[in-house]
């Protein structure tokens, strides 16, 4: 049965990933884990990997279409990759020791990985939709172009890297509040760079998680069948779709599958 209803949710998970540059595996991994009955360490894992070739197809229809910062790309990668790899790294740490049931640990660090995002990322949409005149302090805007400013991308790379190590959670959503925050990007932009750079942590990450043998190719080949086609009509749709509605919409499923997964544990 999955092989039918997996590449129909991930076509409509494809569409808004590359519509709004968030939810990838914030929606595929708690649809296996509750949907499907996938254990949370086969969820991640192959979602992870399922992952990656969405956000590589998504990148390169962003790129075609110019719709991305290269530099803002670059110096957050060179921080999320090696921060990626030693989430990973912790993960094997766990595996190995079994102190910890690694399954109920993965569902407790998603829920409240996903719920962290989703709530930040609701309040900062929720104060510029129905209070734009209210003014938040601003974080300092990062020059890349001084070597501080690169240091301070790298090094909030290499931290938002190992969450997503641990999790796949936050590729998308807490890599693009940064990019909010601290490069200014405009909407257009911002997905496309928040994709582009998503693509290259979890080709990394992905390499990772095959090493801790938790892939399951059954779940990730249908994946991929729904996803693609959806990640490309996505990214044609963005540049004419209003971005606020979406976003909002999307959150609002966020905060309901953060509270389920936080709930169950």
């Amino acid at each position: 049965m999955h092989y039918l209803l997996l590449p129909l949710f991930s076509f409509f998970v494809g569409i808004i990933v590359g519509l709004t540059g968030i939810g990838g595996a914030s929606l595929i991994t708690p649809m296996l884990i509750f949907v499907f009955q996938v254990p949370p360490s086969i969820a991640v894992s192959s979602d992870v990997v399922a992952a990656t070739l969405m956000k590589v197809v998504g990148s390169a229809k962003h790129w075609q279409q110019k719709t991305l910062d290269v530099e803002v790309v670059k110096w957050l990668a060179l921080g999320s990759v090696p921060g990626s790899l030693f989430g990973v790294g912790i993960l094997h740490f766990l595996r190995r020791t079994g102190e910890y049931h690694l399954d109920n640990m993965m569902l407790r660090m998603l829920g409240v990985m996903i719920l962290l995002v989703t709530v930040l990322a609701l309040v900062q949409l929720l104060l510029l939709t129905f209070f734009p005149k209210f003014n938040l302090p601003e974080l300092p805007k990062l020059d890349l172009k001084t070597n501080l400013g690169r240091f301070l991308t790298i090094l909030i790379g290499a931290v938002l890297g190992c969450l997503v190590g641990l999790t796949s959670v936050s590729s998308g959503s807490m890599f693009a509040l940064v990019m909010i925050a601290f490069f200014r990007l405009d909407a257009r932009k911002l997905v496309g760079t928040d994709i582009s750079q998503a693509a290259i942590l979890l080709l990394f990450t992905s390499l990772g998680h095959l090493t801790l043998g938790t892939v399951n190719w059954s779940l990730v080949l249908p994946i991929w069948i729904g996803s693609i086609p959806g990640v490309l009509l996505g990214a044609k749709i963005c540049q004419i779709a209003p971005q606020r509605p979406l976003r909002f919409i999307v959150y609002a499923i966020l905060m309901m599958v953060s509270w389920k997964l936080v709930y169950q544990v």
